[in-house]
């Protein structure tokens, strides 16, 4: 971005994330581009708010705001953007940071036509050294793709046959004025996918979203992460905001061809951990009673514990031993959208 050399405010929400949140910090101090981090803890009972305060580097950028409630992720970044000064903003997970020169290749790669730029993320296993990563380095322009609603939307879709690298885990700068002039604002009612939520309204409202290969956005992959589990109620907000997109009728055949594929996958997943929800406090045949409701659902519910039975029985896979990133440019979709 050409013009002012500080000009970026760099939002971190965390909550008990103290044995992170000092690295995410100095990483993103440590860009001369930023001109403030503004970190909002979301009601931590640990010591977030002083490991955040650690690590300050006493040049007046570091803004720590205290929720008394729990708020969520899109809440807490929703306060930050409030707090946020600067004409552009970026958003940094709590447990993630930014190599140094991050935010400044990714403004000059940017040109000045954009309203979203990320780049692909570092997806990193906890074990590996710092010093073993390594980005290459971007040509002049020639990486910049631009990224459409359909692409977007199928690009969200979790597939079993690739590691997990949805477009919505993308962290991309913002221009502050093209989401004040949209109203544009995390969905505080969603607490899983509402990067993608944003990120679908922006796209929705015309956004320019340019997407290029790494440029220094690490996240860290951690043995727990595997065996993480969104609950049934977090699947079915995401699901009903596709809905509730669906009704639009500004929409392509193409994005809403997409929007429905993402709204089933969602669903499937919806219904899969509803069941066992159910089976853990009402029994296997309440459980049962949950897939007769939803038929369709069936062929996928049947995958995924079959896969989970064999998982068990093999052992857990262990994390690769390099860094990958999300594998932007290997969408076969994102190639028709090269930018010249």
């Amino acid at each position: 971005m050409s013009g002012d050399s500080t000009c970026v405010s760099v939002i971190i929400a965390a909550m008990n994330a103290e044995a992170t949140i000092g690295q995410a910090v100095a990483s993103a101090l440590g860009e001369p581009e930023v001109a403030e981090v503004i970190v909002v803890d979301d009601a931590s009972q640990d010591g977030t708010v002083a490991a955040a305060g650690a690590a300050d580097d006493a040049s007046g950028r570091l803004k720590v705001i205290t929720l008394e409630r729990n708020h969520g992720p899109a809440g807490a970044r929703n306060r930050g953007l409030q707090a946020a000064t600067s004409p552009c903003v970026a958003v940094l997970d709590a447990d993630d940071f930014f190599l140094p020169g991050r935010i400044g290749k990714l403004l000059a790669s940017a040109g000045d036509d954009w309203d979203m730029v990320a780049d692909d993320i570092l997806i990193v296993p906890e074990a590996l050294k710092l010093q073993d990563i390594s980005i290459a380095p971007l040509s002049d322009g020639g990486d910049r793709l631009m990224l459409d609603l359909e692409t977007f939307v199928l690009g969200n879709i979790c597939q079993r046959s690739r590691p997990r690298g949805e477009l919505g885990f993308l962290k991309p700068i913002f221009r502050s004025d093209f989401l004040r002039e949209n109203g544009l604002r995390y969905d505080g009612q969603i607490r899983l996918g509402e990067d993608y939520a944003l990120y679908f309204r922006a796209l929705m409202a015309g956004a320019r979203f340019f997407i290029m290969p790494a440029c220094g956005y690490v996240a860290i992959e951690r043995e727990q992460s595997l065996s993480s589990c969104h609950s049934a109620d977090d699947l079915l907000r995401l699901a009903a905001f596709d809905a509730e997109r669906l009704a639009s009728p500004s929409l392509t055949i193409g994005e809403r061809r997409a929007l429905k594929a993402h709204h089933s996958a969602t669903m499937k997943r919806a219904v899969y951990a509803k069941a066992l929800e159910v089976k853990r406090t009402h029994g296997l045949l309440a459980g049962l009673g949950i897939m007769a409701r939803h038929p369709l659902c069936i062929p996928y519910i049947l995958r995924e514990t079959v896969s989970a039975k064999v998982g068990a029985l093999v052992g857990r896979p262990r994390l690769p031993e390099v860094a990958r990133g999300v594998r932007l440019l290997g969408i076969p979709q994102l190639n028709a959208g090269r930018a010249r």
